[in-house]
């Protein structure tokens, strides 16, 4: 568990620095604790996004986690890498 800092967030959500909800998402990837991990694992990127569900937690598929915990698109409660080179980007980031 730890706090992200802004550097960090603002180096990973960078692709969405310029849309309308940047301010709100980084203000809750902020608001607290993160728990941050590494999942290894055959076909894993695409076994952990089957767990977590869309990223509109109103369109992801009952009993995934933004489902489940999700409140909107902005707080969807986590994250997963979208590849094998997003995870190793990530990584890198996250755990130097």
């Amino acid at each position: 568990m730890g706090v992200l800092t802004k550097e960090q967030l603002e180096e990973h959500y960078q692709h969405l620095k310029e849309r309308p909800f940047f301010p709100e998402l980084l203000a809750y990837m902020l608001s607290g604790q993160v728990v941050i991990g590494i999942l290894e694992g055959e076909d894993a990127v695409d076994s952990v996004r089957k767990i977590v569900g869309a990223t509109n937690p109103l369109e992801a598929q009952s009993g995934t986690i933004r489902a489940l915990y999700g409140t909107s698109q902005t707080e969807n409660v986590i994250h997963a890498s979208d590849s094998v080179t997003s995870a190793a980007d990530e990584i890198q980031r996250f755990f130097k």
